[in-house]
């Protein structure tokens, strides 16, 4: 868990301190589930030194080049793993409104993958940036908007998706004095998560880890900003949105924040053009209570502000889950949610934190 000593936050907004956590365990007789332990321990660590070799490599080697010995290789990864192959096209077919066995779905599933790889090249390559060359990455232009809700806010929540590069994004506001803390999934590799987490730290950027929602309504009391990204694959515990046409659900997570806190949403996009990270925003959404309809309402707004984003550079949004379900009764499902008056609706999973962009994956 982290978060940026900041100044001149609005309202007299304290510095905010970081700090580390560190886990350990011995046994001289590992029990099995132990050694499974100590087999993810092992795999982490791998992850943080290939990252780190990765980072050492790359880092060094002109982009161009790089970049395109990294297509080759997402390309094969694309045909070599079914089961994320079929998530991509699916949610590839859905965006460009086609069937799923059209040509354009293929070319555009690929260009997902690669525009993945330039993600994790550019990743690699950002602590290698002075401050300067980060703020340098986002316009004044661009960051304005942001300057002038957060300034504006009782605590803002910037709602995004994976579209193009918000590491980058993230730096570049960061750089310039303002306290970005991003939500992260600490699950997968701990050793990775903490990495990730110093080099965000050298950035300005503070990182939360996504159980802490202590923190998280910490930060916002302080009016400083809480990055989330809600496109994170179909969960059946979400509010019931209209995405590209189609019914889905997104997580109720931005909404309870903002309802709970007083704070105000700012869906944002990134998209890479021309070596720098355009970086938009969507119309500004208050919350004025915990009822369903307006829970509903404005992840609703949510979903509408980030699909406009995501149809400028649909090859930019990188996501490896299924965003709709495949199911026809939960299809129907969703549908007779919709048609149920929103004062009576229920809405599922209201009170849930927000699943959080895993380590690697800030705003």
């Amino acid at each position: 868990m982290t978060s940026v000593s900041v100044s001149g936050a609005p309202g007299g907004a304290p510095d905010t301190e970081a700090r580390n956590e560190s886990r350990g365990s011995r046994s001289t007789l590992p029990a099995p589930h132990h050694r499974q332990a100590q087999g993810r321990r092992f795999r982490a660590r791998l992850a943080v030194l290939g990252y780190r070799a990765g980072a050492w490599i790359l880092g060094r080697l002109p982009l161009g080049p790089a970049t395109r010995v990294g297509g080759w290789i997402a390309v094969a990864v694309y045909w070599a793993w079914p089961s994320k192959r079929r998530y991509v096209r699916a949610n590839a077919a859905r965006v460009l409104g086609v069937a799923p066995d059209d040509r354009r779905v293929g070319l555009l599933a690929r260009a997902v993958y690669r525009n993945q790889v330039r993600w994790v090249l550019e990743l690699m390559r950002l602590s290698r940036l002075s401050q300067a060359e980060r703020v340098a990455q986002i316009g004044d232009n661009a960051a304005e908007p942001f300057h002038a809700t957060w300034l504006e806010s009782n605590g803002l929540i910037i709602v995004g998706a994976h579209l193009g590069n918000n590491e980058a994004a993230a730096a570049g506001l960061a750089g310039r004095g303002w306290p970005i803390n991003a939500v992260a999934d600490d699950t997968a590799y701990e050793e990775l998560f903490q990495h990730l987490a110093r080099e965000r730290r050298g950035w300005g950027v503070g990182q939360i880890r996504w159980r802490n929602l202590r923190e998280v309504f910490r930060v916002l009391r302080r009016r400083e900003i809480v990055g989330l990204l809600v496109d994170w694959g179909y969960r059946p515990d979400g509010i019931p949105v209209r995405f590209f046409g189609a019914w889905t659900r997104f997580p109720a997570g931005p909404a309870v924040l903002a309802a709970k806190t007083g704070a105000t949403i700012l869906p944002f996009w990134v998209i890479r053009s021309h070596g720098r990270h355009a970086t938009e925003v969507g119309g500004r959404i208050t919350v004025a209570s915990m009822e369903p309809a307006e829970l509903a309402r404005a992840t609703q707004e949510i979903a509408a502000a980030l699909e406009a984003g995501i149809r400028l550079a649909p090859e930019q949004w990188c996501v490896f889950k299924p965003i709709w379900p495949d199911d026809p009764g939960e299809v129907a499902r969703l549908e007779s949610l919709a048609e149920t008056p929103p004062e009576t609706a229920t809405t599922p999973g209201a009170a849930a934190p927000p699943k959080p962009a895993p380590a690697g994956v800030t705003v």
